[in-house]
Formats: C-alpha cells, sequence, structure tokens
C-alpha cells in the first residue's frame, strides 16, 4: 500500500483522463482595448471564508464630466447543457481602494453558481473586456478547513486561462465531502475524507454508505461501507466490485455518500477534492493505474479527478505494451 498524492505521478501516469465539461473555450478572446494601451490587469487576493477581492488600476476617461462609473463583470461560461440560453452575468462596484486603484469585493455570502466565470471590466456604458490576471494571492486557500455551518460552502479559485485571461472557477456544496489522502493497493482504492456543512457530521456518516454509479450504466452500482471519526471518514473499494461487468472499453464510476433516503432529503454527496487553491486537480493529481484481471480480459484501473474536482475511478483496456 502507498499513498501517491505526489505532482511526480501525473508525468509517470501518461494515461489520458475522461473529463466533464471543457476544460476552456476554443476561441481565442480579443484583446480587451476599452482601457488605452494593453490589457487591464487585476490582481486577486483570496480569503479564507471564500471572499475574493480584486485590485486594478483606475481607468483614463475623457470628456468633461467629472462622474464616471465602473464595474467587475463576471460571467458565467456556458456549458454544453446551457447552448442557447444567455449567460448569467453578476456586477460589482469597482470604487477606491485609498490606494489610487480600483476595488471590487466578491463576498462569500453572495451565491456564485457552480461552473467557470470569466472576469471583465467595464467602464460607464461601454462593452465589458476581460482581465489578465495580476498577483494571485491564495495562500489562505491551502489547506482550507471550513468551520462548523449547515450553510452551502462557497470556493472560489482564480486561475490564468490558457489564453492568458482572467478566470473563477466556482463551487457551491453543501454537505460536501472532501477527499483527502488516497491510497492505491494492486486490488483497491482506499480514500480518506472529511464531511463538511452538515449539523451533526459523525450521527450523518453513521448509518452512511459509499457508493460508486457507473457513468456508462447507471443501473451498475457498487456499494462499500465506511468507518468514521467525527466528520473524518475512510473507506476501501475493490477494484472486484467494479470490472465484474466490464467488457472492454472505458468505465468512469462516480464516488459518492449516501445516506438512506428516510434519514437525508439532500440525496448523495459527490466526493471531490476542492478546499486548496488548485483549479484543476486532474493536471495535479494524477494516478498511474494498476493492471487487474477481470472476468472479461486484462485492464487497468485507478482513480482520477474529473474537469470539476470530482473523485472517480477508471476501469479501462490495458495499452499493449503492459499486456
Amino acid at each position: 500500500m502507498m499513498p501517491s498524492d505526489r505532482p511526480a505521478d501525473a508525468a509517470r501516469s501518461g494515461q489520458p483522463h475522461p473529463t466533464d465539461t471543457p476544460e476552456e473555450p476554443a476561441t481565442v478572446s480579443a484583446p480587451p482595448l476599452a482601457f488605452g494601451m494593453g490589457n487591464p490587469t487585476a490582481d486577486c487576493i483570496a480569503d479564507s471564508a471564500g471572499g475574493l477581492t480584486f485590485d486594478l488600476d483606475a481607468p483614463e476617461h475623457s470628456g468633461t464630466s467629472e462622474h464616471w462609473s465602473a464595474a467587475l463583470v463576471l460571467r458565467r461560461r456556458a456549458g454544453a447543457a446551457d447552448e442557447g440560453e444567455e449567460a448569467e452575468e453578476i456586477r460589482l462596484p469597482l470604487t477606491p481602494n485609498g490606494d489610487g486603484r480600483l476595488r471590487a469585493v466578491l463576498p462569500s455570502t453572495v451565491a456564485l453558481p457552480e461552473g467557470r466565470w470569466d472576469v471583465h471590466v467595464a467602464q460607464g456604458d461601454e462593452e465589458p473586456v476581460r482581465l489578465v490576471p495580476g498577483l494571485l494571492d491564495l495562500r489562505s486557500l491551502v489547506d482550507r478547513r471550513p468551520g462548523p455551518s449547515t450553510s452551502p460552502l462557497a470556493v472560489r479559485i482564480p486561475y490564468a486561462t490558457k489564453h492568458g485571461n482572467l478566470s473563477l472557477r466556482s463551487w457551491l456544496r453543501g454537505p460536501h465531502a472532501e477527499a483527502g489522502d488516497l491510497l492505491l493497493d494492486d486490488d483497491a482504492l482506499t480514500v480518506h475524507g472529511v464531511l463538511y456543512r452538515v449539523e451533526d457530521p459523525e450521527a450523518w456518516l453513521a448509518d452512511a454508505v459509499v457508493e460508486a454509479r457507473c457513468r456508462r450504466d447507471a443501473d451498475l452500482v457498487a456499494t462499500v461501507p465506511l468507518t468514521a471519526d467525527g466528520a473524518d471518514f475512510t473507506f476501501t473499494l475493490p477494484y472486484a466490485e467494479l470490472s465484474a461487468e466490464w467488457r472492454g472499453g472505458l468505465d468512469a464510476w462516480d464516488l459518492t455518500l449516501r445516506r438512506p433516503e428516510a434519514a437525508d432529503d439532500k440525496g448523495p454527496v459527490r466526493i471531490a477534492r476542492i478546499l486548496d487553491d488548485v483549479v484543476d486537480k486532474q493536471q495535479i493529481f494524477a494516478y498511474p493505474p494498476r493492471a487487474i484481471d477481470t472476468p472479461y480480459a486484462a485492464a487497468q484501473a485507478g482513480p482520477y479527478y474529473t474537469a470539476d474536482n470530482d473523485l472517480s475511478v477508471r476501469i479501462d483496456e490495458r495499452p499493449p505494451a503492459a499486456r
């Protein structure tokens, strides 16, 4: 048994990972020009409660009017299921921060639906233009441990897109099951985690189980018990439970905590890893698959993080060289 929560594993695995949503849009953003020369840049500071503070240089403005307005504009990037719908937008007022710059604040109490949000700035009635990231201070997000509460957990991580623009990844979850250390054996996966945003985590976990559901066929479900110590939980998922019905190709299994339906009206709780400063876990936490034998053929199995940082397990064919 060995822990594999190390960035070096990404280089060793060399395996493709299933994703749920595209990482970035295919089109390249036009260079923002509204504030004059160059791209407007915003610094961003994250706090441990989930709030964000943006600071940017005040725009040049002309004309005889002494009054002008500017706003930070967040636009939620539409997904495949949202095609044809108008993009959701949130505007935050920009006000002087006392240091010659403008500041906008996104408190943790302002609900920001899950997804990727592109960050713009708008001056007056002009069309908003994209911002580029300056200093991103995410130190408060490292090893974040939220306090006791039953309100949804707000997580926002600012990041630079592959085109150099500023965006945010937002999660809003309650209850939330945070994945911790993953231990890989040749025939099973052991997961340590913490349950947040329930009134009594120990009582909640007392009658909960871990459910793995196959994405290819929702009727294929594997259930394993867990052990709990307060809000901490641990479970071991044998790969044999997932590979019994495998018949080639890729099977992805999504992992959740579930209580008896009569005990909880919020449904299953997805196991994910979102309480740190890494916006895309599958790029950093990649795990080399283990060779397994199945009733159908030789295969390989291992955990991975989806594009939404949810924890899943894949059963796949072994590469020809590995066979």
